[in-house]
């Protein structure tokens, strides 16, 4: 038993060193990469059990390989994990915009639990991802859409529809796709929101979750989204959405790059993971987010169960900077 232990914990480790050698040289270069790079926070917990064991074990050799594996787990989970901020000064008595984001999950009936969940939370901003025909017909039919008259609707069957819903004023709405298998995929919903602070450049994003049939789709949106940011510049951006992408995959930390802050890392909340919702296991990885430019800051965020669907939707409050930086 000693020695099947022993021949386990060094396949362990030789894995997870193969998996952060591929993350250096190869990083999101493939579909099953994208996966284990997007769980960096849990796909390297078995190094520390077997760090533990080795040590009880007097193993010294395999210790020391897997404490290598948790110190490269480290090198790439700490950006995120120490990107807790106070709450900038000037956004105690800024004017604030409360989103409420969801993908409900391609969902052909809007859950009621959301309709109560609006009542309750009380946002001034819908974003919605999934979102199909037979949903928007039953949102209208609650009753809960008369609060938000400006909208940018793009619902579609599968899980390529959107749509947005405001009390304030939006403008210039419009949807961008990626070509993608012979046809026009949407990734993204670009509008004007119109905000006590001013105006705000606001992007719903969703790319496909990175399956085998998706992936590059998935890196070509993920690239296009980016692209978006840096044309129009990211200080008045305000970006939610469903990315199906964490601080472990390049193309979301280009975001970063470009200016862009995550507002649940920024308040401490890197760890409120937001999928899978309801299943037999916990959320155990965090991929609908809310980032935003220089001149705006979230200054609560919260992940809560959602309806229906396999996410937690996403409850933020967004501060907009008035005066000059």
């Amino acid at each position: 038993m000693r020695v099947g232990l022993l021949v386990v914990g060094w396949l362990v480790v030789a894995g997870l060193g193969l998996v952060a050698l591929l993350r250096l040289v190869a990083w999101d270069s493939a579909e099953l990469l994208i996966v284990l790079d997007a769980l960096t926070l849990v796909v390297y917990l078995p190094a520390w059990v077997v760090a533990a064991g080795a040590l009880i074990a007097r193993r010294w050799r395999l210790a020391a390989a897997a404490a290598v594996i948790i110190a490269a787990q480290l090198t790439f989970a700490l950006p995120e994990l120490l990107a807790a901020a106070p709450v900038p000064a000037w956004a105690r008595h800024a004017p604030v915009v409360r989103v409420f984001d969801a993908n409900i999950d391609k969902s052909l009936r809007f859950e009621a639990g959301y309709v109560r969940a609006i009542e309750a939370d009380r946002p001034d901003l819908l974003t919605f991802e999934e979102f199909t025909p037979p949903a928007l017909q039953s949102m209208t039919a609650s009753g809960v859409l008369a609060s938000f008259p400006y909208r940018c609707a793009a619902p579609a069957y599968g899980a390529t529809g959107f749509l947005i819903a405001s009390r304030l004023r939006l403008t210039g709405c419009q949807v961008r796709t990626v070509w993608w298998e012979g046809q026009w995929t949407p990734y993204m919903v670009e509008a004007t929101l119109w905000s006590p602070g001013g105006p705000v450049d606001l992007r719903l994003v969703h790319t496909l979750a990175p399956l085998p049939a998706y992936w590059r789709e998935w890196s070509a949106a993920l690239a296009a989204v980016g692209r978006s940011v840096r044309a129009s510049g990211d200080s008045r951006m305000l970006m939610a959405g469903d990315f199906n992408a964490t601080w472990g995959n390049s193309g979301f930390v280009a975001l970063l790059h470009d200016g862009l802050t995550d507002g649940a890392a920024a308040r401490g909340e890197a760890t409120d993971m937001t999928w899978p919702n309801g299943a037999v296991v916990p959320p155990f990885v965090r991929i609908d987010h809310v980032l935003t430019g220089e001149r705006l800051a979230v200054t609560e965020i919260a992940a809560k169960p959602g309806f229906g669907s396999d996410h937690r939707y996403l409850l933020a409050t967004v501060a907009i900077r008035t005066r000059p930086l």
